[in-house]
């Protein structure tokens, strides 16, 4: 079977927007694929981390990812530091990375504007990264847009280090789902729903309660005009309620336009909350009982345990066309 490798940092509150993006796809993909599914600590230390803050928000990404569907019998569920061969496969891919490429990462360019100092992680962690999906020979890696830059580098060094060493690694495709890949922010259309927008109103995240998904979407920001039309380049506020609706509901785009056709935005927004409130409350449900019961620490112990052992041999082999000793 084909590899996939993902993974989410446990930095902010997990959204409706990584659940639609990112969860529900790997759910998806552990039915055809050998997957792997890390939260990603040791990328979120690349900004300061609060430790207690840092421990809390990973074992709830964790338990999030099971809740969400998940099953670590099909998938290897685990902790990035957990796993020491992404670090030492990153330093190894630091040394074929250029300074230039790195600086021409928009991210970095986007998280460092303003600021006096800027740690040298958030400097290289693209090499860390491409040593995240490599150490498993990934063949397809989930991205959203704002990752296509990194894995391009992650093509580029994998071509690099065949080119010089022999031809080793798979050079990683793009998983990009063509439906739901971006789900927006509920006061502002242009920007996606983000983990770290200040603003709490503008993002629904997995574990709030039902109240506040309601309060969230009535005050939703929606288009001038009152029809409930999917038209992303003119009402893009409702077209992105549409897609929440279709994505929750399983009706197409075309059958929520169906059902509000005439109606205005409120009988609208207000089957939206409930059809959201719908999606949410098992996965909620779930993510309770692995939390009271203690089972994510075994599920990470176990995932991280598989993992290695594709990531040791992985490392070995590098280690070995590189020229380093063997232990």
């Amino acid at each position: 079977m084909k590899r996939v490798l993902s993974g989410i940092q446990p930095s902010g509150k997990i959204t409706l927007g990584n659940y639609i993006g990112a969860l529900k796809n790997f759910v998806t993909l552990q039915d055809d694929y050998t997957c792997n599914f890390m939260v990603v600590d040791l990328h979120a230390i690349t900004v300061a981390q609060d430790p207690a803050d840092l421990r809390e928000q990973s074992e709830a990404v964790a338990a999030l990812f099971v809740a969400a569907g998940i099953d670590p019998n099909k998938a290897n569920v685990y902790m990035q530091s957990h796993v020491r061969q992404h670090s030492q496969l990153g330093w190894i891919l630091t040394t074929l990375t250029s300074m230039g490429e790195l600086e021409r990462m928009t991210q970095f360019k986007d998280k460092a504007a303003g600021k006096e100092s800027v740690g040298a992680g958030l400097f290289v962690y693209p090499a860390l990264m491409a040593a995240d999906i490599l150490i498993y020979n990934a063949d397809l890696v989930p991205v959203g847009e704002d990752q296509k830059q990194h894995l391009e580098l992650t093509r580029d060094l994998a071509g690099r280090f065949n080119h010089r060493f022999g031809e080793y690694f798979t050079i990683p495709e793009p998983y990009i789902p063509k439906v739901g890949a971006r789900i927006m922010s509920l006061d502002d259309a242009s920007n996606k729903m983000s983990k770290s927008n200040p603003n709490a109103g503008s993002a629904i995240y997995l574990l709030d309660s039902p109240a506040d998904i309601r309060k969230k979407i009535s005050r939703a920001t929606t288009d001038s005009g009152r029809e409930v039309k999917f038209d992303p380049a003119n009402k893009p506020e409702v077209s992105n309620l549409i897609t929440i609706y279709s994505q929750c509901s399983g009706l197409s785009v075309a059958e929520v336009e169906q059902r509000y056709e005439g109606q205005m935005y409120g009988p609208f927004k207000k089957d939206l909350a409930e059809v959201v409130v719908g999606t949410l409350e098992p996965i909620q449900q779930r993510y309770r009982e692995i939390r009271e019961s203690g089972e994510i620490r075994d599920i990470l112990r176990q995932g991280a345990e598989r993992a290695s052992e594709m990531a040791e041999k992985t490392l070995r082999d590098v280690q070995n066309l590189m020229g380093f000793l063997p232990e």
